[in-house]
C-alpha cells in the first residue's frame, strides 16, 4: 500500500554530510540536516547503488518557484501533503514540471555543451552511475542557508524520536518480489529542492535502475 504518511518538509539547509561507507551491505545515504520551528531534521537522500556501476538515476534541473504549486508558498515547517497534483505532491513520471521529455539516459553527464541544447529545448535526461557519482551530483545544491524542501515519508517510529525525513527518491515502479513492492504508490515520490538567490529551485531527482519507468495507477510496473 502507498505510505500512510508522505508529505514536504520546508526549512533552512544547515549542513550536509555523507554515510561512511563499510562492507556490512548498508544503503549508502547523503545526509541533510534542516532546520525548521519544530527543530532540526534529519533527511536520508539514498543514493545507494548496491557496489553497481549504474545502479542509480538522478537528474538535477532548476525549475521557476510558481512549477512547483503551492508548496513554494508553504510556512516552514513538515506539511502533509494528498496524493494528487492539486497539493503539490510529487509525482516522476506524471508531474508536468518532471517528466523526461528527452528520451536519453547517459551512462554519465553529457559535455556541458549538450547538457545547455538540452536544456534549451526542456529536456532533463536522466543520468546513471554509482552512489559516488550521484552524490558529487547532489552536493553542489547543498548550500547552507538556503532554503530547502525535502519530499518524502516523514519519521515516525524513530527509536530517539528525532525529526526526520526518509524515502526521498522514486517510490513507485519497484518490481512484483521485491520488498518495497507493497510500499508503491503513485504521487508521492521524495526529492530535494533548495532555493537558489534568484528565487528559482534547484531539484535533485533520484531512482533506482530496478524502478520501472512507466506505472499503472496503483504505482506497480507496467508490463
Amino acid at each position: 500500500m502507498p505510505f500512510e504518511k508522505y508529505g514536504v518538509l520546508s526549512g533552512t539547509l544547515h549542513r550536509h554530510y555523507r554515510d561512511q561507507p563499510d562492507n556490512q551491505g548498508r544503503w549508502f545515504h547523503v545526509n541533510v540536516e534542516v532546520d525548521a520551528p519544530g527543530g532540526r531534521y534529519h533527511c536520508a537522500v539514498d543514493v545507494d547503488s548496491h557496489k553497481s556501476n549504474v545502479g542509480v538515476q538522478w537528474k538535477v534541473f532548476t525549475l521557476k518557484a510558481s512549477e512547483l504549486g503551492p508548496v513554494a508558498a508553504l510556512a516552514q515547517g513538515y506539511h502533509d501533503l494528498a496524493p494528487g497534483s492539486v497539493s503539490g505532491a510529487l509525482d516522476y513520471l506524471r508531474h508536468p514540471a518532471l517528466v523526461d521529455r528527452s528520451g536519453v539516459l547517459f551512462q554519465r553527464r553529457p559535455p556541458s555543451w549538450l547538457q545547455d541544447v538540452l536544456d534549451l529545448f526542456g529536456a532533463r535526461p536522466w543520468h546513471a552511475g554509482s552512489y559516488a557519482d550521484a552524490t558529487v551530483a547532489l552536493e553542489p545544491i547543498l548550500v547552507p542557508g538556503r532554503r530547502v524542501l525535502v519530499f518524502g515519508e516523514p519519521f515516525t517510529d524513530d527509536p530517539e524520536g528525532d525529526l526526520g525525513m526518509h524515502n526521498i527518491h522514486q517510490n513507485q515502479g519497484d518490481p512484483a518480489g521485491s520488498q518495497w513492492w507493497d510500499e508503491n504508490g503513485i504521487w508521492q515520490d521524495g526529492a530535494t529542492l533548495t532555493r537558489r538567490p534568484d528565487g528559482r529551485y534547484d531539484v535533485f531527482l533520484n531512482k533506482f535502475s530496478s524502478q520501472a519507468d512507466q506505472t499503472n495507477s496503483a504505482g506497480h510496473p507496467v508490463t
